[in-house]
C-alpha cells in the first residue's frame, strides 16, 4: 500500500490527466490503474478537479465578438468566387510576320540543299563503287594473264627440253599411259642411258588431283621389284624435275601416296605406267 501512495503522490498522475506523458508512460499508468482502484480513483478526482477549476476560471466572450464570428461566416457562404479571365496572348507580333516567312523559305532551301547533297553523294558512292570494282576486275584480269604467260613460258620450257632430250641418243623416253581406274591420264619419263638420270617434265604430264595429303610417287619396276625413284606434285615453278637415278629397269609407273611417299606402292592408287622399250 505504501507503494501505491508513493506512486499517487508523485505527480505522475496530474501528468497524465494533462496529456504530458509518453505512450510507455501512459501505458504504466493505465496498468497501474487498472490494477489498483486507489490509483483509478485518484485519477477520476483529478479529472474532475481539472473540469471544476476550468469551468470557473472560464471567460465569457462579449456580444460584439459573436456577432462579427457570425457575420464572417454569411458573408463567406453568399460571396460567389472571383474567376479571372483567361488573358490570350499574342505569340508572333505583326512586325514579325515577315521575319517568319522569310525563316520558313530558308527551311524549306536548307530542305532542298540538302536532298540534292545527298542525291550527289549516294551519286558519287556509286560511281566510287563501280570504280573499284572496275579495278578489281582489271586486276584479276591482269593476274589471269600473268598466270597465261607463265604457263606458256612453262610448257615452252618444258618443249624445249623435251626436244633436247629427244634429239639425243642418250634420252630413252618412256610414256606412261593410264592404267584402269584413271585412263586420261598420261605423262614421260625420260631416263638417260649413260649416267642412269630420271628426269620427269611437267609440261607433258596429264595425273588426276592429288588431294593436299597425297602427292604422286615415281616407281620403276626392277626384275620384278618397285624401287622408289622419288616423290614430285603438281605444283613446281620448274618444267621438269629429276628424280632418283636406276641402273636398270623394264617399266615406270605412278601412284597416289601420302605426303612424303611410301615405303611400297599402293597399287590400287596406280595412275599410270609404262614399258621400257629394248
Amino acid at each position: 500500500m505504501e507503494e501505491v501512495k508513493a506512486y499517487i503522490e508523485s505527480g505522475i498522475l496530474e501528468l497524465y490527466v494533462l496529456g504530458q506523458l509518453s505512450a510507455q508512460e501512459n501505458n504504466e499508468v493505465e496498468v497501474m490503474a487498472n490494477k489498483h482502484p486507489e490509483v483509478k480513483a485518484e485519477i477520476t478526482a483529478i479529472e474532475l478537479a481539472m473540469e471544476a477549476y476550468a469551468l470557473d476560471n472560464a471567460v465569457e466572450p462579449s456580444v460584439d465578438l459573436s456577432d462579427k464570428i457570425f457575420s464572417k461566416i454569411e458573408n463567406s457562404n453568399t460571396a460567389a468566387p472571383t474567376v479571372a479571365e483567361p488573358k490570350i496572348v499574342q505569340m508572333y507580333e505583326g512586325s514579325n510576320d515577315s521575319k517568319v516567312k522569310r525563316l520558313k523559305y530558308a527551311l524549306v532551301a536548307c530542305s532542298i540543299l540538302l536532298a540534292i547533297s545527298l542525291g550527289a553523294l549516294f551519286s558519287a558512292h556509286n560511281e566510287l563503287n563501280t570504280a573499284k570494282d572496275q579495278i578489281f576486275a582489271l586486276n584479276t584480269d591482269k593476274e589471269q594473264f600473268a598466270k597465261q604467260v607463265n604457263k606458256l613460258e612453262f610448257d615452252k620450257t618444258g618443249m624445249e627440253n623435251r626436244i633436247a632430250m629427244t634429239e639425243t641418243n642418250e634420252w630413252t623416253t618412256v610414256k606412261l599411259a593410264g592404267v584402269k581406274t584413271s585412263p586420261a591420264a598420261k605423262m614421260s619419263v625420260y631416263w638417260n642411258k649413260a649416267n642412269k638420270n630420271v628426269v620427269i617434265n611437267y609440261a607433258a604430264m596429264d595425273l588426276p588431283k592429288a588431294d593436299t595429303g597425297h602427292e604422286y610417287q615415281l616407281w620403276a619396276l626392277v626384275d620384278g621389284k618397285p624401287v622408289s625413284l622419288g616423290v614430285f606434285n603438281e605444283n613446281s615453278a620448274e618444267a621438269v624435275k629429276q628424280m632418283e637415278t636406276i641402273q636398270k629397269a623394264q617399266a615406270f609407273a605412278v601412284t597416289i601416296e601420302p605426303t612424303g611417299g611410301s615405303v611400297n606402292p599402293t597399287m590400287e592408287k596406280m595412275v599410270v605406267m609404262g614399258a621400257v622399250s629394248i
